[in-house]
């Protein structure tokens, strides 16, 4: 379907399109959709029925979050894709066909299929009259979602084009504010890549890029996670707020500055940012905050992806953290609930077994291609402990153990490090939900 859709940008290729009753049904009541538009503030240059069809397939797909509602969301902006009038400027129609493929690359990511998704995301490079609030999206979102598979070099070099993309931009092409904005969000994507790669300095360097008026959206959640891992504690809690804020007020495509995609979205930073504001008070020794604001992320998840996602096993592993600080710091026990807690985390993020064999029945190595490696380490390194202080449990917490020291990747802080806060008063680590890593 959406190799289909994509065909269709461009009018040479043009396919017959195909309307089922499905699609019938689905943009019968666009109209009447009409009444909560996009266009709180004005995105330039851009067809609002375009803007209204992204709003309406948004809401059709996460009304019920199944499979068909998808489906028809996706059809709908397909059609839309295809439809596009060849009249008008050709800034306004690339930058409606650049929105329409943010949100495509959006829906499918959320249903896990992220090749057609970067995929999406790839053909907005070639809609070179598109504004460049659509063009960072794009690229923030595939920075993003290399991230998440673990292409950190891919990242890397997809950050630095990012950068590239508003050195070349004329600063007569864009309004002083949205500038401002945009170069800000691309020196932090580049210093979240920095940040992932453990190199504090490189990351400081995009980082002092960013501190102005400009700082909104992810920038403010990509400069908060940097400081909270340099323990400035108070100006990190500053803006995790602050992005908390940003992203409560708007949603994307309602505000050309915020506009995002994929695990870039607005969303995905208000989820992101609410989980770090709890990590950041666990660090603080506010547990009860803490335990009040992990569990509105955990909320906020389930409601976003369903119970059974594996970004809600990310944030049960961040509770389970917090628990455990919870217990040093406090001199108690919470041996129980930690194990549920990663019981429940590593099942999520399904986690391979902690020994593979060969069809001769010989032991392999861990797999490269573990899905949130990261966070399944941290989970198992924290449930291998709680074992271990079991005598009739060690031998199975000792094999976790060695798992978890195997798998762990982390450049900047061990995983003995990043499991006792505690003992590392220089070292935090920073679990980021938009990547599923930590930092």
């Amino acid at each position: 379907m959406l190799r289909t859709a994509l065909r269709r940008l461009h009018p040479t290729t043009a396919v017959k399109t195909t309307v089922n009753g499905v699609l019938r049904r689905s943009i019968r009541p666009l109209q009447s959709s009409l009444t909560r538009s996009y266009c709180e503030h004005h995105v330039p240059n851009a067809n609002p029925v375009a803007l209204q069809r992204i709003n309406y397939a948004l809401d059709l797909a996460r009304s019920q979050r199944t499979d068909e509602s998808y489906t028809q969301a996706l059809l709908v902006l397909e059609q839309g894709l295809s439809s596009q009038s060849q009249e008008g400027s050709d800034a306004t129609i690339e930058n409606s066909k650049g929105m329409v493929l943010l949100a495509i690359s959006t829906l499918l990511m959320e249903r896990g299929n992220i090749d057609e998704a970067m995929r999406a995301l790839l053909l907005i490079q070639d809609l070179t009259s598109s504004t460049l609030g659509v063009r960072v999206a794009a690229m923030e979102a595939l920075v993003g979602l290399n991230l998440e598979l673990g292409l950190d070099d891919t990242s890397s070099v997809l950050a630095d084009k990012c950068v590239n993309l508003l050195e070349k931009e004329s600063l007569e092409n864009s309004d002083e504010y949205g500038y401002k904005v945009f170069n800000a969000r691309s020196k932090a994507i580049k210093g979240l890549v920095e940040l992932v790669q453990g190199d504090m300095e490189s990351a400081k360097a995009c980082f002092e890029g960013c501190q102005d008026e400009g700082c909104i959206g992810n920038a403010t959640l990509s400069y908060g996670e940097f400081l909270h891992a340099k323990r400035d504690f108070d100006a990190a809690k500053e803006l995790y707020k602050k992005a908390i804020n940003e992203s409560s007020e708007k949603k994307d495509f309602s505000d050309p500055y915020l506009l995002g995609a994929c695990n870039m979205a607005s969303e995905e930073v208000l989820l992101a940012a609410t989980c770090a504001l709890g990590q950041l008070e666990s660090h603080l020794g506010n547990f009860e905050e803490a335990e009040e604001i992990l569990t509105r992320a955990l909320k906020k998840a389930e409601a976003n992806f369903g119970t059974h996602h594996p970004k809600v096993g990310t944030i049960l592993t961040c509770i389970a953290l917090m628990f455990r600080h919870k217990a040093t710091a406090e001199r108690s026990s919470s041996l129980l609930i930690q194990e549920g807690l990663y019981r429940k985390a590593i099942d999520l993020l399904k986690a391979p077994a902690l020994e593979n064999k060969d069809e001769s029945g010989n032991l392999v190595h861990l797999q490269e291609d573990i899905e949130k490696k990261d966070i399944v380490a941290l989970a198992r390194g924290g449930y291998a402990e709680v074992l271990c202080v079991q005598e009739n449990r060690k031998t199975e917490g000792d094999r976790m153990k060695k798992w978890a020291e195997f798998a762990w990747r982390n450049r900047r802080l061990s995983l003995a490090e990043a499991l006792d806060v505690s003992e590392s008063p220089c070292k935090v680590p920073v679990v980021d939900t938009r990547i599923c890593r930590a930092l």
